[in-house]
C-alpha cells in the first residue's frame, strides 16, 4: 500500500515477520567519541560543562577549548584498522540477525557518505564510507542491515560551549560541525521545551533522515529519545510515511524503532533502553543494550558485561515477546576489543546450541516462573541479576514448549511449577497436555521426568555455566 503523512495510514502498517523471527540483532557505536575514549558517548556535550569530570580531563589532556575544542579529534578518527568483513563475520558467529550502526550520534558527525554536510567520515576522519562498507558485508553475511539516527537532539548537545572561552561561540554558521548548539532544555523529558527547535534545523533533520533513507535502505531505522517533541510529530508522519513507502518499493518492509511514546501505538516497534519490559506483551518490542555497562562507546575503563549475562536477559525479553538489539563499541583504530568479543562469541556459541528455542519462538501462555524478576522500565541493567535454578522462562515453536532455566541446578533435579498435573482437567489456566518426551536442547541429552501436582519433575546430568533449556515434545 501507498503510505500517506498522517496517523489513521500509518496505522495500517504490520511488522515484517522476519523481524518479529529474528530476536537478536548487534548495536554499533563508533564514532569520534571512540578517541578521546573516556566516560562514554556524551564525551562531546559533557566536556564543554564546566566542572565535569570531561572537562577536567580534556584540559588536563588536550589543553583550553578554545585550542583543542572536539572537531579536533577528527583527524585522530582513523579507523585504519577497519575491516567491515571481520566485524561481520563476529556478528554472525554471535548470532545475530540484523546489524544497526550508528549512522550519526548527538555529535554531530556523519558516519556515512553525504551531500549535506562535509562533517562525515567520507570527507573526513577515516575517509570511508562506514555505513555503506558494513551494509556490503552485513548483507553477503545473510543478516539485515539498520541504521540508527541521534541527531535531533544536536539541536543542544554543544549548547554549553558557548558559556565561556571556546570553540562553540555566537559565530558558528551552518556550515560548523557545531550548528545549531541552542540552549539545553532543563527537562528533556518536557514535550514543549523551549526554545523550540527550528523549522530550519527539523528540516535539515528531515533530509539526512531521507538521505539514510534513500542511499542505504536500512531494514531497520532506530531513533534515540527526544523525537518525541511536539513540535516534531509533522515531521515524523512524513519521514515514517516517506520510509516505508521507499521500502515497499524495494519489496521490503521496514522497521521504525522508537521510544517514549513518539509515535502512536501499532505505527512502529516500541524500545525501551537498557531495561526490558516487566510482563509478556501481545505485541512485538526491542530492548537495546549493552555489553559495556558504563557506556555505549569504547572506553578505556569500561566494564564488561559476560555472556552468561547477555544469554539471560535476551531469555527474559523473547519469553516475553521481546527483541535484543546488543551494542558493541569499537576502538578508534576500527577493532573491537578482547572483552567485547569474548562475550558475543559466548553469546553465540549458546544459542548455536539452542536456537530453535529462541529464533522464530513465540511467547508461551506462561512467560515466567520462580523468585527473581527482571524490573520493568528504562536503565535497569546497572548490576547483574543473580538467578537461581527456580527462575524459569518459556518459549514455544514447531510444537515444542522449550523451558530455559537461568541457572544450572548443581544436581540436575528441576520443578517446573507450571507445567504439573492439575485436579480439573477442563481448567483453561493450567497444563492438561500430552508429553512424548523431553530433552536437553544444548545435546539432545535424555531427560527423566514425572509430572505431579506441584509441577513437572525433571533430572539430568547435564551441568553447564550457561542458561539450560528443555525441550519438551507434545504428543
Amino acid at each position: 500500500m501507498t503510505y500517506t503523512a498522517d496517523w489513521d495510514s500509518l496505522s495500517n502498517y504490520r511488522v515484517p515477520q522476519w523481524y518479529s523471527d529474528a530476536r537478536f540483532g548487534i548495536f554499533i557505536h563508533f564514532g569520534i567519541y571512540s578517541v578521546p575514549a573516556y566516560a562514554n558517548e556524551w564525551y562531546s556535550r559533557n566536556m564543554y560543562i564546566q566542572g565535569t569530570r570531561e572537562f577536567e580531563h580534556h584540559v588536563k589532556t588536550y589543553g583550553p577549548h578554545k585550542d583543542f575544542g572536539y572537531k579536533d579529534f577528527i583527524p585522530m578518527f582513523k579507523a585504519e584498522k577497519f575491516n567491515a568483513d571481520e566485524w561481520a563475520d563476529l556478528f554472525k558467529k554471535a548470532g545475530a540477525k540484523y546489524v544497526v550502526p550508528v549512522a550519526e550520534h548527538h555529535d554531530g558527525f556523519q558516519m556515512y557518505k553525504s551531500k549535506i554536510s562535509k562533517w562525515n567520515a567520507f570527507e573526513m576522519g577515516p575517509k570511508i564510507d562506514y555505513l555503506g562498507e558494513l551494509k556490503k558485508s552485513v548483507e553477503q553475511k545473510g543478516m539485515r542491515f539498520g541504521a540508527s539516527s541521534h541527531r535531533i537532539e544536536h539541536w543542544f548537545f554543544m549548547s554549553h560551549g558557548r558559556e565561556f572561552e571556546s570553540d562553540i561561540n555566537d559565530s558558528i554558521t551552518k556550515d560548523s560541525l557545531y550548528w545549531p548548539a541552542m540552549k539545553e532544555p532543563e527537562d528533556h523529558y518536557d514535550l514543549y521545551a523551549e526554545p523550540t527547535p527550528t523549522k530550519e534545523f527539523m528540516e535539515d533533520w528531515l533530509l539526512r533522515t531521507k538521505e539514510i533513507i534513500d542511499n542505504y535502505h536500512p531494514e531497520v531505522l532506530y531513533f534515540d529519545w527526544w523525537i518525541q517533541e511536539a513540535c516534531l510529530k509533522p515531521y515524523l508522519r512524513e519521514m515514517a510515511a516517506y520510509y516505508y513507502n521507499e521500502m515497499e518499493k524495494i519489496g521490503k518492509v521496514g522497521v521504525i524503532n522508537y521510544k517514549h511514546d513518539a509515535f502512536p501505538f501499532g505505527v512502529a516497534v516500541p524500545d525501551v533502553e537498557r531495561g526490558q519490559m516487566a510482563l509478556a506483551q501481545p505485541f512485538i518490542w526491542q530492548t537495546d543494550t549493552a555489553i559495556g555497562r558504563r557506556s555505549w562507546c569504547y572506553t578505556i575503563d569500561n566494564e564488561y558485561k559476560d555472556s552468561e549475562e547477555i544469554v539471560c536477559n535476551l531469555i527474559d525479553a523473547v519469553a516475553k515477546n521481546g527483541n535484543m538489539l546488543l551494542n558493541v563499541g569499537p576502538k578508534p583504530d576500527g577493532t573491537i576489543s578482547d572483552e567485547d568479543k569474548k562475550t558475543l562469541l559466548g553469546i553465540g556459541k549458546w544459542l548455536s546450541e539452542n536456537s530453535e528455542a529462541i529464533y522464530n519462538s513465540k511467547p508461551y501462555r506462561v512467560a515466567e516462573e520462580g523468585p527473581t524478576k527482571m524490573a520493568g522500565g528504562q536503565f535497569t541493567d546497572k548490576q547483574k541479576i543473580n538467578y537461581t535454578p527456580e527462575d524459569i522462562r518459556f518459549t514455544v515453536a514447531h510444537g515444542n514448549i522449550y523451558v530455559h532455566v537461568l541457572k544450572c541446578a548443581d544436581n540436575g533435579e528441576y520443578v517446573v511449577k507450571s507445567l504439573g498435573t492439575q485436579k480439573d482437567a477442563a481448567s483453561s489456566t493450567g497444563f492438561s497436555g500430552i508429553i512424548r518426551g523431553i530433552k536437553v536442547l544444548a545435546n539432545d541429552s535424555p531427560v527423566t521426568f514425572e509430572r505431579k501436582e506441584d509441577g513437572l519433575h525433571l533430572k539430568t546430568d547435564y551441568k553447564s555455566e550457561m542458561p539450560v533449556v528443555f525441550k519438551i515434545e507434545m504428543l
